[in-house]
């Protein structure tokens, strides 16, 4: 089936489904900006497509398995094969028009996989003419806001007004994603800090650090050494299903060991890498925006970099 068969969206027709709960419950919205942009900003109801250079040289098999690579859910691509679903949208940052499309790019390879995959005309597949850019000049509503000012880098034009307080312990829990927070032992006793952000529970990434407030967060610690020979990476699977579970229960966690830059830092950056399919460089750079001081050691690098072949190659 060839690409003329998708549907072509305005975004103000996209925006009067999303306010109908019920259409809105019966459209998947399908996101292939880049990570970081999607981070950003992006639509409310939309999920972010994975897209690198291994998922590159992957997707070019049968339109199933790039389907897959592109669209990880399983539950979801079920939903989508059963006819569960109204329509699929596509969206990029500000294409008018499927025809405008780059021919090796994120949206027209998942849109070719959508249309082979739902040939039984049960679910319209669409493409949103404008991308996000005109979106979000439509229906600013219908999108998340712009996330506040990240922590600045270390550096004396950024010194603090107390230099008695260290730059990893100023300010409060940054957020990586909604439910995400990475922060210092010292964010981590400020209950007033976290009641702000909205935590509710504390992943402890550190073998001296106390958890405050047992009795009204849920914790989770795991003991671990800033240590450029300690296995950081054998805590990963056990990490990231505590920060899964905290975004299932509709909780929001932070990450921290003792400063907030090497131990925590390595644990969001993989479970980035994991939830989010991207590259270890694309990570690091959006959580470096976030909280500039992160450095995770030598050694944790090294075990990220495998990490990151782990998932994306399987």
């Amino acid at each position: 089936m060839t690409l003329e068969a998708a549907h072509e969206l305005e975004c103000a027709a996209l925006g009067a489904l999303l306010r109908e709960p019920r259409e809105a419950e019966r459209t998947l919205l399908l996101d292939c900006r880049p990570f970081l942009a999607f981070c950003r900003r992006h639509v409310r109801a939309a999920r972010p497509v994975p897209w690198n250079a291994l998922l590159r040289r992957r997707v070019r098999g049968p339109p199933a398995a790039a389907l897959a690579c592109l669209l990880p859910d399983r539950a979801l691509r079920a939903r989508l094969c059963r006819g569960e679903l109204a329509r699929v949208v596509v969206l990029d940052e500000g294409s008018a028009s499927v025809a405008e499309l780059w021919p090796d790019g994120p949206a027209r390879v998942l849109l070719t996989a959508l249309l082979h995959e739902t040939r039984s005309g049960s679910t319209a597949v669409c493409f949103l003419r404008g991308g996000f850019e005109s979106f979000q000049a439509c229906c600013p509503d219908l999108c998340t806001e712009a996330p506040a000012p990240a922590l600045p880098p270390a550096g004396p034009e950024n010194s603090s007004s107390d230099p008695k307080i260290p730059l990893y312990d100023q300010g409060g829990p940054v957020e990586i994603l909604p439910y995400l927070f990475l922060g210092s032992c010292s964010h981590s006793s400020d209950l007033q800090g976290l009641r702000a952000c909205g935590i509710t529970a504390v992943l402890n990434v550190s073998a001296s650090c106390p958890n405050h407030f047992e009795g009204l967060l849920c914790y989770k610690s795991i003991p671990v050494e800033d240590n450029q020979m300690v296995e950081i990476s054998g805590c990963f699977q056990e990490a990231i299903g505590f920060i899964d579970s905290v975004k299932n229960s509709g909780g929001r966690v932070l990450v921290h060991c003792q400063a907030g830059i090497s131990r925590s830092a390595t644990i969001c950056l993989a479970y980035l890498i994991q939830s989010h399919r991207v590259r270890l460089e694309e990570a690091f750079d959006f959580v470096k925006q976030r909280r500039g001081v992160i450095s995770p050691n030598f050694g944790f690098m090294g075990q990220l970099l495998q990490f990151e072949t782990q998932v994306l190659c399987h």
